[in-house]
């Protein structure tokens, strides 16, 4: 099964961070992400923020390597021309983050939830988000590679301009999404619930049959 998309025309690649080649180390009493915080040009390494609360702040062409967001609870914030390396968002609460051209790699979204929140020029490079809750979000400019994102929740989101490739998204849910230009490369789409709201996404590999199957399955149709 293979759609050409009437909306958008093809996908693009995110933009790339305007990240600056030297960056200060982050001192955690001056640079501490909390409510009203700005905090710009500056490394975080191998530091926590788990279980934070904190509103309307914003990072700017900073880098996070190895930062635990466990448990966090996060509103209003931006982070923008930043990248993310193997940090851990696992069971974060975000509603109404905006990431800007940021890359995040390798990192643990496993049961987060960013629901309301804005990506645009983002891209996921490897890392797991099964079961991330993303419903009401808009997607502009983003790529997930390499991503495992089974049971992933994207219901009620806009797309536009958003390339899957390579990703697990068995079980992922896209009832009522609004899409522009959408593109899924060799990924597995096994009992993707609401397929019907990817009319027009380009699939490319073997998820086509497995989103076919879906269709099929929302459709009523019993094979024998």
């Amino acid at each position: 099964m293979s759609r050409v998309m009437r909306q958008g025309g093809p996908v693009k690649n995110p933009a790339a961070p305007r990240l600056p080649s030297r960056l200060e180390p982050a001192e955690l009493w001056r640079d501490a992400l909390e409510d009203d915080a700005t905090v710009k040009r500056v490394a975080y390494t191998g530091c926590s923020f788990a279980g934070v609360h904190a509103e309307a702040f914003e990072a700017e062409a900073c880098r996070f390597e190895g930062v635990r967001f466990t448990g966090a609870a996060v509103r209003q914030s931006q982070i923008s021309d930043s990248v993310l390396g193997t940090c851990d968002f696992a069971e974060l609460k975000a509603h109404d983050v905006s990431l800007i051209r940021c890359t995040v790699s390798g990192s643990r979204i496993t049961g987060s939830s960013w629901n309301a929140s804005a990506f645009r020029d983002v891209r996921f490079e490897g890392g797991k988000a099964d079961h991330a809750l993303f419903r009401e979000c808009t997607f502009r400019g983003v790529a997930f590679e390499d991503v495992t994102m089974r049971g992933a929740d994207f219901q009620r989101s806009q797309m536009h301009n958003v390339r899957f490739v390579n990703c697990d998204l068995t079980g992922a849910q896209f009832a009522h999404l609004v899409p522009g230009s959408v593109r899924f490369e060799n990924c597995t789409l096994t009992d993707v619930g609401g397929a019907a709201s990817l009319r027009g996404a380009v699939v490319q590999g073997p998820g086509s049959m497995e989103l076919a199957l879906s269709l099929a399955r929302e459709a009523g149709i019993v094979f024998e």
